[in-house]
């Protein structure tokens, strides 16, 4: 089976911040990454980018932006239509929330780094 895409939206190059834990232990699970952040930079060998790619065939959103910031995205993150998003904490949002479920997407308010520890990803 072919290893599904995350994308890592918030991703930063800075080691202590939790999204750039999440995708390196993304990586190390063997999971594809696309990584989207306002600063440029690398993870793992994969750059972050300023946008969502072209044709982006993505899985799974995990969020690690606030809930105001990432209002600017959520149309957009739809149209992916991936198959879940996760809120990780702090970027809770309950109307983009229920918008995404209504399109029939799963959405977990989780810890995308639990989750990758305990297996449950």
């Amino acid at each position: 089976m072919e290893p599904r895409t995350t994308l890592v939206l918030g991703a930063s190059p800075e080691p202590s911040r939790y999204a750039y834990l999440a995708a390196q232990k993304l990586l190390a699970h063997g999971h594809r990454v696309v990584l989207v952040g306002k600063r440029s930079g690398t993870i793992g060998g994969v750059a972050i980018g300023p946008d969502l790619p072209a044709g982006a065939d993505v899985d799974t959103v995990t969020l690690y932006l606030n809930p105001v910031v990432q209002e600017a995205w959520h149309d957009r993150l739809l149209q992916l239509a991936p198959r879940r998003i996760i809120f990780n904490p702090g970027t809770e949002h309950p109307a983009f929330a229920a918008r995404a479920a209504a399109q029939g997407i799963e959405v977990l308010e989780a810890c995308t780094l639990v989750m990758l520890g305990t297996g449950q990803y």
